[in-house]
């Protein structure tokens, strides 16, 4: 797994999963295995799945690179308390994005403020490789 920095400001953990190691055959699976893991959490709520291809690919100017097969998130939130502080409310909920290419898959999500969310959100996307079906 690598932290990056996207447009220079916005850390972003992300991992590349060759198709030759995971079992997952398609983003829909990955997404299931997320899942699985989002709903097993304790203090964590699944919120929705959001299909990012579909939407954009049927917008009037939606624009996908050729390449791309499949890009899906998975919402939820940690949520375990809300502060004084509403600017908390700025960085919930969470999400994993999931992007298909014909021999990989993309995994990534942005740094969330709670290390307990960055550890277990890491957890579960470095399971993926290596994991059997759900």
């Amino acid at each position: 797994m690598q932290k990056t920095h996207f447009d220079e400001k916005y850390p972003v953990f992300e991992i590349e999963i060759p198709k030759t190691q995971t079992t997952a055959t398609s983003a829909g699976d990955l997404i299931a295995r997320l899942k699985a893991d989002i709903d097993a959490h304790p203090s964590v709520a699944f919120i929705a799945t959001f299909d990012h291809y579909a939407h954009t690919k049927s917008l009037p100017m939606g624009e996908v690179a050729e390449e791309i097969i499949a890009a899906q998130n998975i919402v939820f939130c940690f949520g375990v308390k809300l502060p004084k502080n509403p600017r908390v409310m700025a960085v919930r909920p969470r999400s994993i994005g999931v992007t298909e290419f014909a021999d990989h898959f993309v995994v990534n999500f942005m740094e969330p403020p709670m290390p307990i969310a960055t550890m277990a959100m890491e957890g579960w996307v470095k399971a993926l490789r290596d994991r059997p079906a759900a």
